[in-house]
């Protein structure tokens, strides 16, 4: 992802609408609380991150990358996800993002991380470590680990939800590449737009500050900030915004469908050697993972 404009904005209004339409939709049933989700859980989804960051970095083309996308097939596989390679190519890239469903419908909602890392460390305050890879613990695979342990969790009679799990997001700046090339070549293919996707990208830093990206969503956002606040996730989802952030969301806001970002931008190890499984919380990857959860069970009956 790459950062478009940065301030900090106390939006007043937007707060007490959110604090009201959370107790409105818990009054009507569609926002849920703890006490009727199953169990995400965040130690599963941490050893998730751990196993990722041990093969080393899922640069495109190198052999930890392949083991990923092989690694990925089988864990939605093993519960249940028919999951799919949709190879295709951008600016001589190969892409490979993987698609998993449960059912032959349309996706009326879906939820998306990248898995690649990028391949050089270029903000590093060392300059000694600025050619060496990112290991994407934080950026990559946290997004990944909320949505495979979503993948085992997830009810069987939720909506129709497509995991997507894009290949080459995170490489813009560098020549010979760009930004969010999966997500673009996913877009570019998608015949059935969905009704709302939600990104997740660096969601494990133990210090979980999740503002409002402004190009998202109103309404999404709304949604999710209520479903955080109802399970007692408020200190984490704040509802201030903060940044442009040019990420996976992007271009399905740009044909037309309600996309939304969720991202903890205030990470001090961001595209450097630092991003590693150390710096990861089962507690923070449980809060997404778990609002994201409620949200999605809540759609059966919100629509």
């Amino acid at each position: 992802m790459i950062l478009r404009h940065s301030g900090r904005i106390l939006v007043i209004l937007l707060f007490l609408t959110l604090v009201a339409l959370s107790a409105w939709r818990f009054a009507k049933g569609w926002v849920l609380p703890q006490a009727t989700l199953g169990e995400f859980d965040g130690q599963k989804a941490l050893q998730d991150v751990q196993y990722q960051t041990s093969l080393g970095a899922r640069i495109p083309g190198s052999a930890a990358h392949a083991q990923i996308v092989e690694w990925m097939r089988s864990e939605l596989e093993s519960v249940g996800w028919q999951a799919e390679v949709q190879n295709s190519a951008a600016m001589g890239h190969p892409i490979q993002n993987i698609v998993a469903s449960r059912s032959n419908q349309p996706p009326q909602i879906i939820l998306a991380a990248h898995y690649d890392s990028r391949l050089v460390a270029d903000r590093d305050a060392d300059p000694g470590k600025r050619s060496e890879p990112v290991p994407g613990a934080n950026d990559g695979a946290s997004g990944v680990a909320v949505l495979l342990e979503l993948a085992r969790r997830l009810p069987s009679d939720t909506v129709p939800v497509w995991l997507v799990f894009f290949d080459a997001e995170d490489n813009g700046g560098l020549p010979g590449w760009d930004w969010i090339l999966g997500s673009r070549a996913f877009v570019a293919a998608l015949e059935h737009r969905p009704r709302a996707v939600v990104v997740v990208d660096m969601v494990g830093d133990a210090d979980l500050n999740i503002h409002i990206e402004r190009n998202s969503d109103s309404q999404l956002v709304a949604e999710i900030w209520a479903q955080a606040a109802a399970l007692g996730y408020e200190k984490s989802f704040i509802p201030i915004p903060k940044y442009n952030i040019l990420d996976d969301h992007t271009p399905f806001l740009e044909a037309g469908t309600p996309a939304a970002v969720l991202i903890d931008f205030d990470y001090p190890y961001w595209h450097t050697s630092a991003d590693t499984a150390d710096k990861v919380s089962a507690q923070s990857l449980k809060a997404v993972g778990e609002t994201l959860l409620a949200w999605v069970i809540a759609q059966k009956g919100s629509r």
